[in-house]
C-alpha cells in the first residue's frame, strides 16, 4: 500500500494499542490448551465455594424436579412453522429420563382435547449414545403434508453451528447421502425447501465463503442426488455484509421461497425467488423487518414491521405486500395492516389462511387482536384474554383458523390457549404452580431517567413485606427485545420464597414501546440504557423498597450488568454477569460480533470508540475501586458471544486483586447450558451466590 488515509492510520493505531495493552488476549483462543487449563482452574477454584453454601443441594434438586416435571405444557415446537397443522402437532420434550430430549408428534384432535398421544420421531439421547456425540436438537424444517421429509439440525453441545440431515417422518430415520439424502456438515447454516428434491442452502462452503460476522455469504440451489460442492450459486454478498438466510412458507400454489440478505443487523432486503429462478427484491425500505409470508385471504403476502416512518406509514406499523411468482413488487402494492397508537407496540405476529393475529403491548400490558382482510382494509377484533397477562404467540394452523398462545404472569403459571376463528379462547393445558403466587404482589412503577424519560419496571415481593428487601434486578435493554411478565423460574421462586424481592426493568434499547424505544439507545446513545437501569436502582433504594441490589443479565444483558457495577459500584451490591459482551474494543472481531456494530458502533472508528470507550466494562475496571464480588458465567461452546469476554473480565479483576466468582460450562452454547440438569445446576449456583453476597 503506497498511501495510508488518516482514518486507516487511526484504526491501525487503535488495534495496535489494544494488543499491546491487553495481556489477557490469549484467552480468546477458545479451545486452546492454555486457555482451557485456565478455565478448569477457575471452575475448580470457585465452584466448590458456591456448592458449599447451605441450601445448594436442595436448590439444585428442587430446580431439576421443576424443570423436568412431566406435568409441564408440551408446547408446539420442533418443526419450525410447521409445528402446528390442522391435523397434527409436533413437540420437542425434555425431562429427567430424556435429558437431550424427544422430538415427537400427536394428532391435533388429541392435542386440542388436552390428551395428546405422542409418537416419538427422534430420541436425542439414543442418537447421542449411538454416535458418541453430545448432540442437541436444533429444530427441523419440514415440507408441507403429505410430504414426509424434514431437515433436522444437530448441534454439538448447543453451538449455533449445526450439522443438517434429512429425516423421513414415515420411516423415522435419517436419509443418508448414499440414498440421496441431503446432508450438510457442521456450519452456521440455513436451508429451505423449494420442493421435495431441491433446497436453497446458505452455509460455509470453504475459504472466503463467510462474512466478517461469521455467517454465510452465498446461497446455493442444491438438487437431490448431487454433492453439496456441485450446488449452483444463486447469490453471493459482500464480505462486509452480515449474511444471507433462505426461508420458505406455504404449500401448493401458495408456496413462496425467499432469501433475507442482511447488510447489517437492522438493514437488508427480502429477495423473492421467482418462477424463472431469479431473485426480485421486495418493495420495503432496508430497515423493515419482514416477519413471514402467508396466504391470508387467499393471497400470499409478505408481512413486515416498519422501524422508521416510510411513505404514509408510521414506524412500528405492520404492513403487507402481495408476493407474485413473476413480475415486480412496486412500493404502491404495500398496504397498512395495523398501526399501533399511543403507548402501544407490536410484540408478535402470526397468521392463518383466514386472519392475522398480533400481540400488542401497552405500557408492557398485553392485548391480542385478530385482523381479517376485506375490501375496505383490515377488520379488527380483540381476542379475550385473562386480566394482567403476558401473551406469547405459540403457533397457528390453516384450514381451521387456529392460533395457539400462552398467557402468564410473574406469579401465574403458563396457560396454553387456543382460539378458533375469533371465538373465545379455550385453555388447552396449564403448567403446575410450583409456588404459591397468592403470597406475593406484583406492581408496576416508573422511574425517571437522567434525561427525564419515564422507565417502567415491575416489582414482585412478598404480600406482607414492609420496608426495604434484598433485590434481584433483571434487565436486558437491547436489540428491540421487550421484557414482559413471565412465570418465575426456579432461582427466582426460591429467592422470593426466602422473603426477597424480584424486579424487572424495561430500559431503553428493548422493544417495550416499539422501534423508537430501541433506537433511542443505539450507538452514541447507548448510555441511556444504563442511565435507565441506574434510575430504577436509585428509585428502589430512595423509596426504601430495596436494601441491597444484585443486578443480573445475559448476553447484551451481561454487558449491561458489567456496565452497572463498573459505573456504579456504590449502587449495586452484587452482579451476575452471564455470557456477556465486555471487551467492546474487540467485540466486533470475535465470532458474530461484527454483526452487532449497528447496535453498538465500530470501535475501529476513533469517533465511535470515543463513546464506546466510556462504558466498555473491560477498559473501565480500576484497581483503586471497590467492586462487589461479581459472578461471571459463560460457555466454552458459545459460538455467538465469545467466552473470552467473561474470561478476560475475570482475569483482569483477579490481576487487580478484586474478588470474583467464575463458572464456564464446557458445553451449553449461547444459552450457557446444554440440558435441563445443567440449567438446574446453574440456578443453584446463582442462589448460592445471591445468598452468600447479599446475606441469607
Amino acid at each position: 500500500m503506497r498511501f495510508m488515509t488518516a482514518a486507516l492510520a487511526a484504526t491501525l493505531a487503535v488495534a495496535a494499542h489494544a494488543a499491546a495493552t491487553d495481556p489477557h488476549q490469549w484467552l480468546e483462543d477458545v479451545t486452546g490448551d492454555k486457555a482451557l487449563a485456565w478455565v478448569r482452574q477457575q471452575n475448580a477454584k470457585y465452584l466448590p465455594e458456591l456448592e458449599a453454601v447451605p441450601g445448594f443441594a436442595a436448590w439444585r434438586e428442587r430446580a431439576e424436579a421443576q424443570l423436568t416435571d412431566p406435568r409441564r405444557i408440551a408446547m408446539p415446537s420442533g418443526a419450525g412453522g410447521g409445528s402446528v397443522t390442522a391435523t397434527q402437532v409436533h413437540n420437542f420434550w425434555r425431562d429427567k429420563a430424556n435429558v437431550r430430549g424427544l422430538w415427537r408428534v400427536t394428532s391435533r384432535a388429541a392435542y386440542d382435547a388436552g390428551k395428546p398421544e405422542w409418537t416419538t420421531l427422534l430420541d436425542m439421547d439414543a442418537l447421542a449414545k449411538a454416535e458418541g456425540a453430545n448432540w442437541q436438537f436444533g429444530g427441523a424444517e419440514c415440507l408441507p403434508a403429505p410430504a414426509t421429509r424434514c431437515l433436522v439440525g444437530l448441534s454439538d453441545g448447543g453451538k449455533d453451528a449445526e450439522t443438517v440431515r434429512e429425516f423421513d417422518l414415515a420411516t423415522r430415520q435419517f436419509v443418508p447421502a448414499s440414498a440421496g439424502g441431503f446432508v450438510s456438515p457442521e456450519a452456521k447454516q440455513t436451508a429451505a425447501w423449494i420442493d421435495e428434491n431441491t433446497l436453497l442452502i446458505a452455509s460455509d462452503f470453504g475459504p472466503g465463503s463467510l462474512t466478517t460476522s461469521g455467517y454465510a455469504r452465498t446461497v446455493k440451489r442444491w438438487t437431490r442426488g448431487t454433492p453439496l460442492a456441485a450446488a449452483t450459486p444463486l447469490l453471493t454478498i459482500a464480505e462486509g455484509e452480515m449474511g444471507v438466510w433462505p426461508a420458505a412458507w406455504g404449500s401448493g400454489a401458495n408456496r413462496r421461497v425467499a432469501v433475507s440478505q442482511r447488510t447489517g443487523f437492522w438493514t437488508g432486503k427480502m429477495l423473492h425467488l421467482m418462477a424463472d429462478g431469479s431473485l426480485v427484491a421486495g418493495p420495503l425500505p432496508d430497515d423493515a423487518d419482514v416477519q413471514f409470508i402467508a396466504a391470508t385471504g387467499g393471497t400470499p403476502r409478505a408481512y413486515a414491521l416498519l422501524r422508521t416512518d416510510w411513505r404514509q406509514f408510521k414506524a412500528g406499523s405492520l404492513v403487507a405486500y402481495p408476493v407474485p411468482t413473476t413480475g415486480a413488487m412496486p412500493a404502491e402494492s404495500v398496504a397498512l395492516v395495523y398501526a399501533p397508537s399511543g403507548n402501544q407496540a407490536i410484540a408478535g405476529v402470526d397468521a392463518t389462511d383466514a386472519a392475522v393475529y398480533i400481540s400488542l403491548l401497552a405500557d408492557v400490558a398485553a392485548r391480542l387482536k385478530r385482523l381479517t382482510p376485506g375490501n375496505e382494509g383490515w377488520g379488527q377484533a380483540d381476542v379475550a384474554l385473562p386480566a394482567n397477562s403476558a401473551v406469547t404467540l405459540a403457533g397457528s394452523s390453516d384450514g381451521d383458523d387456529s392460533v395457539f398462545f400462552t398467557v402468564a404472569g410473574f406469579t401465574d403459571p403458563n396457560r396454553l390457549m387456543l382460539a378458533k376463528s375469533g371465538a373465545a379462547p379455550a385453555t388447552i393445558a396449564s403448567n403446575p404452580a410450583f409456588f404459591d403466587g397468592g403470597n406475593f404482589t406484583v406492581s408496576q412503577r416508573f422511574a425517571i431517567s437522567k434525561d427525564g424519560t419515564r422507565v417502567p419496571y415491575f416489582i414482585v415481593r412478598p404480600r406482607d413485606a414492609k420496608g426495604p428487601l434484598k433485590t434481584l434486578l433483571w434487565s436486558y435493554g437491547g436489540f428491540e427485545i421487550p421484557l414482559t411478565p413471565a412465570y418465575a423460574g426456579p432461582d427466582v421462586q426460591f429467592w422470593l420464597e426466602d422473603g426477597n424481592q424480584y424486579v424487572v426493568a424495561n430500559i431503553r434499547g428493548g422493544g417495550e414501546y416499539g422501534p423508537s424505544w430501541h433506537q433511542s439507545a443505539l450507538l452514541e446513545n447507548r448510555q441511556r440504557s444504563y442511565d435507565d437501569l441506574h434510575a430504577v436502582a436509585k428509585a428502589l433504594k430512595r423509596e426504601k423498597l430495596a436494601s441491597k441490589i444484585a443486578v443480573h443479565g445475559r448476553s447484551n444483558g451481561g454487558l449491561m450488568a458489567a456496565v452497572a457495577y463498573t459505573q456504579r459500584p456504590d449502587l449495586y451490591d452484587a452482579a451476575m454477569v452471564g455470557v456477556p459482551l465486555a471487551d467492546m474494543q474487540r467485540y466486533h472481531l470475535l465470532l458474530a460480533g461484527a454483526s452487532w456494530m449497528a447496535e453498538y458502533g465500530n470501535p475501529d472508528d476513533p469517533k465511535q470508540w470515543a463513546y464506546i470507550r466510556q462504558y466498555s466494562p473491560y477498559q473501565n475496571i480500576r484497581k483503586d475501586v471497590k467492586y462487589p464480588r461479581v459472578f461471571f458465567y459463560t460457555s466454552t461452546k458459545d459460538d455467538r458471544v465469545h467466552p473470552a469476554h467473561a474470561r478476560k473480565m475475570a482475569a483482569r479483576m483477579q490481576e487487580q486483586g478484586h474478588p470474583i466468582y467464575y463458572y464456564e460450562n464446557i458445553d451449553g452454547g449461547h444459552a450457557g447450558v446444554a440440558n435441563l440438569k445443567e440449567s438446574a445446576y446453574r440456578s443453584a449456583l446463582m442462589l448460592a451466590y445471591l445468598n452468600r453476597e447479599l446475606g441469607k
